[in-house]
């Protein structure tokens, strides 16, 4: 499973329009993007910055899944016109570059402290 970060940009204007959007997606896009591999998709939105944190079982291959698929066509073809920079599924993203994670579990205590 891999967990992939995206930033993309609301066009001028168009904040409340993409959020509405998102109110409810199309019916036959939840089943395509399970299809393609996709556990999870929650986005943020900071002004007009929106902020993706994808669970997806193979990246690379969900975008390519997506690509051909009609449900996500229509929906691309859609919301893309609320965007600054339409998403064409082509070329080879992967996301935003991770830096750091807090680790799953603290450090074990080091030094004098922790013998006592």
């Amino acid at each position: 499973m891999e967990t992939i970060a995206l930033h993309t940009r609301i066009a001028a204007g168009h904040e409340a329009d993409y959020v509405r959007e998102h109110q409810q997606i199309p019916a036959d896009l939840d089943p395509a993007m399970r299809r393609a591999g996709v556990q999870s998709w929650r986005i943020w939105r900071d002004g007009r910055d929106l902020f993706h944190l994808v669970e997806v079982e193979d990246y690379t291959a969900m975008r390519r899944a997506l690509a051909a698929d009609p449900a996500n066509q229509r929906w691309q073809e859609h919301i893309n016109q609320f965007l600054e920079v339409a998403d064409s599924y082509d070329g080879d993203d992967h996301g935003i570059e991770h830096v750091w994670s807090l680790p799953e579990q603290p450090p074990a205590p080091q030094g004098p402290e922790a013998g006592q």
